[in-house]
């Protein structure tokens, strides 16, 4: 009898156990139901780190502050990588210096269309024929180059003259992305004017690969840019007349002594001896 009471004991025992056991799991996975719960219904963080509003100027431009990057600048304006190198003739890595100016406005660039089978033809014999164009430009460049910069040419209704004397040592390219201008070969210290009347956008040494560089807007339409140079005699924002002096012709990262000239119409670079008298 007594062992029949203890069994039964002992079995109760377990059972209590056991249920205490269960009791515990159940709460345990309470626990982490709840816990999950709260992690649903809680708001994420949100940061709007970087997205702060520009202060542009009426030229279209920002100055740039210690840590910005092309890259940050881009998702603030709204405005591509590529188009915001492209307004501010920037290389890769697209390296930008804090107090400098970045033009954030401009025309958006757009990818080339394929052309078929038969434009194809054209464009190859177009390319052949400017290529001898070219080749020709070349050798009336040079000659036209050593002499007088008093002339000018109506182009795009802007009158053009030739920015310096010297010889065109470095011809545009179309193809290569470094030969968007032409080199303009001279001597240290002598005058750089300005190509077309307009109005300087800009006037420094952040833009890499350019040295001290004036930018001129002419228009709507047209930009000239003048690289290289020793000295710059113009300020941002300062209005200048065809043929003003605004620099000192200076040497290139590989000591040559020349004027990079370049001209844009709406952003795409052009030939400038297109344009030149």
């Amino acid at each position: 009898m007594v062992t029949t009471q203890r069994a039964s004991l002992s079995r109760l025992t377990a059972h209590s156990r056991l249920f205490v056991h269960l009791l515990r799991q159940l709460s345990l996975l309470l626990l982490v139901f709840s816990l999950a719960a709260c992690a649903t219904n809680s708001p994420a963080p949100v940061s709007d780190h970087g997205r702060s509003s520009l202060n542009v100027d009426q030229n279209g431009c920002i100055r740039v502050k210690n840590g910005d990057t092309l890259y940050a600048i881009s998702r603030r304006s709204g405005k591509s990588v590529k188009n915001l190198a492209r307004w501010n003739y920037l290389h890769y890595p697209y390296t930008i210096y804090p107090g400098k100016k970045l033009r954030v406005t401009g025309y958006a660039w757009k990818p080339k269309k394929k052309k078929t089978s038969r434009s194809s033809k054209k464009s190859r014999s177009k390319s052949s024929g400017s290529a001898k164009k070219t080749a020709s430009s070349k050798s009336h460049a040079r000659a036209r180059s050593k002499k007088s910069s008093s002339g000018t040419r109506s182009r795009g209704g802007i009158s053009w003259k030739w920015p310096t004397r010297g010889t065109v040592s470095g011809p545009y390219s179309a193809s290569n992305p470094e030969r968007k201008g032409i080199l303009i070969k001279g001597r240290a210290g002598q005058p750089v004017y300005a190509a077309a009347a307009g109005k300087i956008v800009y006037s420094g040494s952040g833009l890499r690969g350019y040295g001290r560089l004036i930018i001129i807007k002419h228009d709507k339409n047209y930009l000239s840019a003048y690289g290289h140079n020793r000295k710059l005699l113009v300020k941002e924002g300062q209005k200048v007349a065809r043929g003003q002096k605004i620099a000192e012709m200076g040497s290139n990262a590989q000591g040559a002594t020349v004027l990079h000239f370049e001209i844009r119409r709406r952003g795409k670079p052009v030939n400038p001896v297109s344009l030149l008298p």
